[in-house]
């Protein structure tokens, strides 16, 4: 069954090579029980750690089963201790975190055993070792004795074709060791192949054959028993087909990370720290982003949302707009009778003391016509708006907007059929429009419309206007009304473009542009503090790897491939930081309410998509910082790890 020829197993000392085993030859039959005895430092642990398949050795050939195992890689050698061997170590090598069901079950987990199949099989060997009763009670609740049988159970539980104990009894009461030792012996009567390292004779005498071993090499190897090396089919749990093999090892993996990740919660929870802050500061700063960009685009469509409106001069820096007079109530007559014109109103604009009785206030006068309210979207909360008739006749009449139906009456009175005079000029009240958004000027002062006839007649004596508004139809593309209102203006004013427009929807666009610029500003400065918390989180795993190092050895025993303990290790860092995420969105959305309360105004607009995209981030964060903590867990050295306290 196994058989090695000029084995020699070196290490490294102080820049020197030390040979432990010394071009050792040595056969092993199926179904022998044997022991392997020597002073400490003869070798006989390295020797049972390269049977084993935890070591490899430096020179020779070991044949398993007539395959030449030095020519193996990791997980080859993984598999070959998963199905053929059964560890049993001096200090039990229990996984603290497990009860003893769920210790007994781990090298079938790692051989894709069916969940049912291999709670059934443990629970009969745990059973049969006479511990029934402590099924579900972890290591630290059991003695030295019942440990050691969970362990016996473990080595068995993917058939335990080759059984390897390592000073069995070294830790145990004599009592609990001479029940080890019959328990031992009725395994090998089984048909199990007991291999034995030990340095009590007691325990050699009880084996069909003893090898001792001194100095690296077999200095005696002897039978003292019947060489019976007849061997009985050892039992074998039941695989689960690959595919479920691979969705069950995934489940077993998160399991252990939640495990581990309850085992320390303190140290979980100031990893996540970092995950947490980053994640809720990038959803909060794009929420009070997309709130502020909505508040803003609102206030735009308050002042309408798709109009142009022209200006005399060459731009709002233009210093000889003010001596441009060649924007004419005709334009604004032309304009009206263009296909993509909704509604048109001239403007002129002014400043005057507006007196009622005893109460004085300064407004914004501002003439416009007939379809002004309706180019700008506004609504009236008491009277109505100017007709084609107010126009023409330049009608004395007025519409106060609520800062200056506020200003002037100020003891409620209403304001609709009152005189008001602006200045000089007496004019009566037909209406009230509602307070005009913040946005823009004069959207906090006290406002006076009043027909641009009467205005530039009564109160201006002007014949050319301040400015003209296009409302262009919902059906109509804006920027070719823009290029023909360009066309029209300038044929009107002899082939002279003395005049420039201005284009709401422009405005919407840059305000959109400017808001995502400086989101995605914030939102990196934010990213950078979850790139921060994400290298937290390798350097935690990091520490994690150290600490655990000999459950990874452990896990390593029972046939743990490199991959399994490589996922086991990343799904731990992607859970911890997925919920960091998940709990960084919950404190992004209490951050919002309390913003809410605090600040007048502040308005936060959620989205599912930035929700999301912050939630996968943080995994991938937990991918890209955690494989190299899981990887370094993944390259360790088997019988380095379990020699690690």
């Amino acid at each position: 069954m196994i058989s090695i020829r000029n084995l020699v197993r070196r290490f490294a000392a102080g820049g020197e090579s030390v040979a432990v085993l010394k071009g050792v030859d040595l056969d092993i039959h199926r179904g022998e029980m044997v022991a392997i005895v020597g002073q400490s430092g003869s070798g006989k642990s390295t020797l049972m750690n390269i049977l084993g398949c935890l070591d490899r050795a430096s020179e020779g050939t070991y044949l398993f089963d007539g395959r030449d195992v030095s020519k193996f890689d990791a997980d080859e050698l993984a598999a070959l201790r998963r199905e053929h061997f059964g560890f049993i170590f001096q200090r039990y090598q229990l996984l603290p975190d497990l009860n003893a069901l769920e210790n007994v079950e781990v090298p079938a987990v790692y051989a894709g055993a069916d969940a049912t199949a291999r709670r059934k099989r443990s629970t009969e060997l745990l059973t049969r070792l006479g511990l029934g009763e402590r099924l579900h009670h972890r290591p630290n609740a059991l003695s030295g004795g019942q440990q050691q049988r969970v362990s016996v159970a473990r080595a068995l539980m993917n058939g335990g074709e080759v059984i390897l104990a390592d000073e069995p009894t070294g830790a145990l009461d004599s009592h609990s060791g001479k029940e080890l030792m019959a328990l031992l012996k009725e395994l090998h009567a089984d048909g199990h192949t007991i291999i034995i390292v030990t340095h009590d004779a007691k325990i050699a005498e009880q084996c069909q054959r003893v090898i001792e071993i001194a100095d690296g090499s077999i200095v005696d190897d002897r039978y003292i028993g019947e060489r019976d090396t007849a061997s009985n089919r050892v039992e074998k749990v039941r695989r689960k087909p690959g595919w479920r093999m691979g969705i069950d090892r995934m489940g077993e993996a998160l399991a252990m990370a939640l495990r581990a990740m309850g085992a320390h919660k303190l140290r979980t929870f100031l990893t996540m720290l970092g995950i947490i802050i980053g994640i809720a500061s990038v959803v909060a700063v794009v929420a009070l982003g997309q709130g502020s960009q909505q508040s803003v685009l609102e206030n735009i469509s308050s002042i309408g949302t798709n109009t142009i409106n022209v200006y005399p001069g060459s731009g709002f820096g233009d210093m000889r707009s003010g001596r441009v007079r060649t924007l004419k109530p005709t334009d604004a007559d032309a304009l009206a009778g263009q296909p993509y014109a909704d509604s048109v109103s001239p403007q002129v604009s002014s400043q005057a003391t507006v007196r009622y009785r005893n109460t004085a206030s300064n407004a914004s006068i501002t003439g416009v016509g007939e379809d002004y309210f309706q180019v700008n979207g506004r609504s009236f909360s008491s009277g109505s708006g100017f007709t084609e008739t107010s126009v023409t006749t330049r009608a004395q009449e007025a519409v106060l907007d609520q800062n200056a139906a506020s200003a002037i009456f100020t003891n409620g009175e209403n304001p609709i059929g009152q005189v008001i005079m602006l200045g000089k000029v007496p004019v009566r009240v037909i209406g009230v429009v509602a307070n005009q958004s913040g946005f823009g000027p004069g959207g906090n002062s006290a406002n006076v419309y009043m027909p641009y006839t009467a205005v530039m007649d009564r109160i201006l004596g002007q014949s050319y206007l301040s400015s003209v508004a296009v409302r262009i139809s919902d059906d109509y593309d804006m920027d070719t009304a823009e290029a023909e209102i360009t066309e029209l203006l300038t044929r009107l004013h002899g082939g002279t473009q003395d005049f420039f427009l201005q284009n709401t929807d422009t405005i919407r666009t840059t305000i959109q542009s400017t808001s995502q610029t400086l989101t995605l500003l914030i939102s990196t400065i934010a990213v950078i503090s979850l790139v921060v918390g994400g290298i937290g989180v390798m350097n935690i795993m990091l520490v994690s790897v150290s600490e655990r190092t000999k459950e990874i050895g452990i896990r390593m025993a029972v046939g743990a491939r490199r991959g399994d303990i490589l996922r086991q290790f990343l799904i731990e860092a992607v859970l911890v930081c997925f919920v960091g995420g998940a709990a960084g969105v919950g404190l992004s959305f209490a951050l919002g309410q309390g913003l809410s309360v605090l600040v007048s105004g502040a308005r936060l607009v959620y989205s599912t998509e930035s929700i999301v995209l912050a939630i996968v981030s943080a995994s991938l964060i937990g991918i890209v910082f955690g494989f190299m903590p899981a990887r370094s867990a993944s390259r360790l050295d088997p019988v380095e790890a379990l020699a690690r306290e």
